[in-house]
């Protein structure tokens, strides 16, 4: 069981996407990633890159969630680029100000074809 303790304990990765939104991924949800794709394990810095510097499609149902997509050389033969899911908030803090609350639910990589 989680305690409030270990929650704040967590490691927390914090970048800003090229559309200038601050994004986290917390450490519970790099080892989600991790759980079904123990494979991804090197590759955190990339799935943080991506958020940084990739493309991103807004879900057509779910209009604060959107998937950023980045091409990596590096995931060759079986993919070639990540992808990954953030959901876009806002939360109430201690103060009662309306603060934004972005953060990664999970991501995978794929074998994305270009069209030309």
């Amino acid at each position: 069981m989680k305690t409030e303790r270990n929650i704040l304990k967590m490691k927390k990765w914090t970048v800003q996407d090229r559309y200038g939104n601050m994004i986290y991924m917390t450490e519970e949800r790099w080892n989600h990633i991790l759980e079904s794709r123990p494979e991804l394990e090197p590759f955190l810095d990339e799935f943080l890159e991506t958020i940084r510097t990739g493309r991103r499609r807004q879900d057509a149902l779910i209009p604060n969630e959107y998937r950023y997509y980045k091409q990596f050389d590096e995931l060759l033969p079986d993919n070639n680029h990540l992808v990954t899911v953030v959901i876009f908030k806002t939360r109430v803090d201690d103060a009662g100000n309306y603060v934004r609350n972005n953060f990664v639910v999970t991501g995978w990589a794929k074998s994305i074809i270009l069209k030309r």
